[in-house]
């Protein structure tokens, strides 16, 4: 029988993963007990991907508020710093900013306006049109933003993020200045020190805010990227990509994740005999079109995987062979041209017109995604995913 089912996608429940758990050994079982239990068979090319979160909880890679106040004392000592760019967040910033607040003698607060840098609004756009303030250009004080636009509640969490962010700085009992500003350059008229919270442009604000006259310039990867008083620690993104624990507490993002997939892969073909490919994954990469979120708080999607992931999809779109190169054909005649067509496909497709309207891609970052949508983040208790037939075709 000709086969019918393309791609299958299946979220597995796994234990709750605690600190010090061997988090390939508890993959690699969940993987074959599923495959045995479910009744379908592990095969060459499969990909099992793993959310960052239970490997990062495997390792015990927490930090504490304390560990971050003095990785910041260590870097500014006790003089007053600017803050620019977090997104706006209870999970991913609020407890790092109790870090930055606990020991700081003041915060100059710049925040990006009307949306963060993953699109959680300050304020809507189309009211900053009627209110003809430019984003680009214009820089706004914390009363002139609020004479502007008000007191607005983020529309999903209900939450006035710059009160929020202030009654943080407030349990602290530090002073403060809060500014609106897309410019990096602008923080450098109220302090030469600066910490970027930025993730995916923060080379280039702080190379700009370095190349225009600022002293001590740091980004989020930069705090905790080395071990601290016996805290968690991310060597190559800091306090990017971590998640709240607790109100005095943070998960980093995994590191050293590349010898973990690689036993996970290296262990089941001696079980199997096949080869799979395996990748922790993060955030997925896609835009939300009602919430305007960019779904990438993470630094990336995938922080290890192994070799077969490497590289973008070739692949050619079917309606447009269907419409063009074989639009005078019909039933057996064009599924048959179309598939002699795919077995002879060009390795790279890059610039061809067979290929426009496919996704232009890296294979991470769309099975990160789809592996995203799969887990969601909230009780569903499927941190691992199985996905089968991704690299098959319309031939195979």
């Amino acid at each position: 029988m000709e086969r019918m089912v393309g791609t299958v996608v299946r979220g597995l429940r796994a234990p709750i993963i605690k600190e010090g758990d061997d988090i390939a050994k508890i993959v690699v079982d969940t993987v074959t007990n599923a495959a045995s239990t479910e009744g379908y068979e592990i095969q060459d090319k499969d990909i099992v991907t793993i959310t960052e979160s239970i490997v990062a909880r495997a390792q015990g890679n927490y930090a504490s508020i304390d560990s971050i106040a003095e990785d910041v004392v260590n870097k500014f000592g006790n003089s007053e710093f600017g803050v620019i760019f977090p997104i706006l967040s209870r999970n991913r910033f609020a407890v790092i900013l109790r870090g930055l607040a606990k020991r700081a003698k003041k915060i100059f607060l710049m925040l990006s306006y009307p949306s963060d840098e993953v699109g959680n609004h300050l304020v809507d756009m189309d009211l900053v049109d009627v209110k003809g303030v430019n984003p680009w250009t214009d820089v706004l004080t914390e009363k002139q933003f609020r004479d502007y636009f008000g007191y607005i509640n983020h529309p999903f969490t209900g939450v006035d993020y710059i009160e929020y962010y202030k009654s943080i700085m407030d349990e602290y009992e530090i002073d403060y200045e809060i500014i609106f500003s897309n410019n990096p350059l602008t923080i450098l008229d109220y302090t030469k020190n600066v910490i970027a919270c930025d993730i995916h442009t923060r080379f280039r604000t702080k190379g700009l805010l370095k190349k225009y006259g600022g002293q001590k310039i740091y980004g989020l990867d930069d705090i905790l990227n080395v071990p601290l008083d016996g805290n968690g620690y991310n060597q190559e993104y800091g306090l990017l990509g971590s998640n709240k624990s607790s109100e005095d507490r943070i998960k980093l993002f995994p590191r050293d994740g590349q010898p973990i997939v690689e036993r996970i892969q290296r262990e089941i073909k001696e079980m199997t005999g096949k080869t799979i490919e395996v990748m922790i994954y993060g955030d997925g990469a896609f835009k939300d079109p009602v919430g305007k979120i960019w779904e990438l708080a993470d630094p990336v999607v995938s922080p290890a995987y192994t070799k077969g992931l490497e590289g973008t999809p070739s692949e050619v779109k079917l309606k447009y062979l269907a419409d063009n190169d074989f639009g005078h054909l019909e039933g057996d005649p064009l599924k048959r041209a179309i598939s002699e067509y795919i077995r002879n496909k060009d390795e790279s497709l890059v610039g061809e017109m067979v290929s426009q309207g496919t996704t232009p891609r890296r294979l991470t970052d769309l099975i990160g995604s789809l592996s995203d949508l799969t887990s969601g983040s909230g009780d569903k208790g499927t941190p691992i995913i199985y996905i089968q037939g991704y690299f098959d075709s319309y031939i195979k």
